[in-house]
């Protein structure tokens, strides 16, 4: 499995991606804003543009979005996004990482794997300790979180979605 940055060489997959998301009406964390993208070559640009501080959007902060491609057969079976910085939004809700496995490919280990490669990212942009937060009750993501080394800090309520958010720091200095 690796992480690469969306290219247009994996457009209809990303589309096929997004579709199997809606359908099972995932809340598609980690995806970069893919839920309101129903053409994947912008959607590309859009998240492209995100990883230069210069390029990204008023109230974001610079990111690196990555699919996860199963190396065999060069399937997208997950994404994942990492948050250079923390805004007030992130630093209490949505964390360094946020990362999405395709409902098919789900129990797997693909979660696992996906968080362990992105953490090797983090170190890469000079992040030390990185939070990663989960929805309440979201056992298999919890797993994710803590097979990497969470610690889990607390519990929050986001009012704007109506869900209670786990946070789990994770040392990576």
């Amino acid at each position: 499995m690796i992480l690469l940055e969306p290219t247009v060489e994996y457009a209809r997959q990303i589309k096929e991606f997004r579709r199997e998301l809606l359908l099972c009406s995932d809340t598609m964390d980690g995806t970069g804003a893919l839920k309101m993208y129903d053409d994947p070559e912008r959607w590309i640009a859009f998240v492209t543009a995100c990883k230069d501080p210069n390029k990204v959007r008023p109230g974001l902060v610079p990111a690196t979005q990555f699919i996860c491609v199963r190396e065999e057969d060069k399937k997208i079976v997950g994404m994942i996004q990492i948050r250079h910085s923390l805004n007030p939004f992130l630093e209490k809700y949505g964390g360094h990482i946020g990362y999405c496995v395709s409902p098919g490919e789900r129990r797997n280990g693909y979660g696992t794997k996906m968080l362990k490669m992105a953490l090797k990212e983090c170190r890469k942009i000079g992040l030390e300790m990185v939070l990663v937060t989960c929805i309440r009750g979201n056992e298999g993501s919890r797993g994710v979180i803590m097979s990497n080394g969470g610690i889990y800090e607390s519990t929050v309520f986001e009012k704007n979605r109506g869900l209670y958010l786990e946070r789990y720091w994770i040392d990576i200095s």
